[in-house]
């Protein structure tokens, strides 16, 4: 698979260049073993052995209790979704050049353009922080596009990071244009900080709904999150027929609150009030490894994924 190939070198590459350590201590690494106390400080160490292994403690009431994650686990986790995904019919690739996923989102017929979020002319998307996915039919035609982001907001929060709209544009006051606005009312979105991975631009053909795909385009996605980035954050900003329609619980978001992002943006005919979706550091880790143990069980199809993840039943 290429996502196989994709993975191979990571555990030799920093999480993210921006992040700051204190002297005397390096950067993460994807396969170092990693122990997140419930205060959320980190002891990095220098993992050994053929399979590199992370562990995350569970929240406070559950001390003691380890899930790990190993980068074969991940790579299974990504394969066994790209498998399903193929099965139905779409064949998925991924890349890091937003010149091109542009030029091939702005001909898709009855997909909304690509926000600023992930136009490489409004927002500073360098190949290690941001990639794209697309998904093409048996001929070869598009179907299916997604991308994700990484911010480090270990400074801020992410309510400040939408309201100063650097989420947008990496300078707004040359970009945004005049009456642009962004007001964040999710209460949590004032305590999300860290590396946060930030996924949109999310369109699927009408022909591929209703297959359950969404749930495996969303694990591909959040599964190469986890394997470049480990972020401490994965959050989307949706629209509200999104959360009526239960497309976020089919994408494996736990958690939403309403008005997340009331955006304005009139030079870029952008007028959106966004619902807030998100799953924290500790939760991605329990989807990838309880999905990875279903997988090992040999309960690969749809309906076992369905039953044993708690997925809805469309999508």
């Amino acid at each position: 698979s290429s996502y196989v190939g994709a993975l191979k070198g990571l555990e030799h590459r920093p999480l993210h260049p921006s992040r700051k350590v204190p002297p005397g201590q390096r950067l993460p690494f994807v396969g170092d073993e990693r122990i997140l106390s419930p205060t959320r400080s980190r002891s990095i160490g220098a993992a050994r052995g053929a399979v590199e292994t992370s562990c995350l403690n569970m929240q406070p009431g559950d001390i003691g209790m380890q899930i790990k994650v190993t980068t074969l686990g991940v790579s299974k986790y990504i394969c066994g979704a790209d498998d399903l995904a193929r099965k139905s019919g779409l064949h998925i690739t991924m890349g890091d050049d937003f010149e091109e996923y542009v030029r091939i989102t702005s001909r898709l017929h009855g997909k909304s353009p690509t926000t600023p979020n992930f136009r490489p002319d409004c927002s500073d998307l360098q190949a290690g922080n941001a990639y794209w996915i697309i998904g093409r039919d048996r001929d070869g035609r598009v179907a299916h596009v997604q991308a994700m982001r990484l911010d480090d907001l270990s400074n801020t929060s992410l309510a400040e990071y939408l309201e100063s709209l650097r989420a947008c544009f990496a300078h707004p006051d040359l970009k945004a244009g005049p009456g642009s606005s962004c007001s964040c009312y999710a209460p949590t979105a004032r305590s999300i900080t860290g590396l946060v991975a930030y996924r949109g631009d999310m369109w699927l053909r009408e022909d591929f709904r209703g297959r359950g795909l969404t749930t495996f385009i969303s694990r591909v996605a959040f599964g190469l999150a986890w394997a470049k980035w480990s972020p401490d954050f994965v959050c989307g900003l949706v629209a509200g027929w999104y959360i009526e329609k239960g497309i976020a619980d089919q994408c494996g978001y736990l958690h939403r609150e309403p008005h997340g992002s009331v955006l304005r943006l009139p030079a870029h005919g952008i007028e959106d009030d966004d619902w807030l979706v998100w799953l924290t550091r500790d939760e991605l880790v329990k989807m990838i490894s309880r999905t990875s143990e279903i997988a090992a069980r040999g309960e690969t199809t749809l309906t076992e994924l369905k039953v044993h993840g708690k997925f809805p039943a469309s999508g």
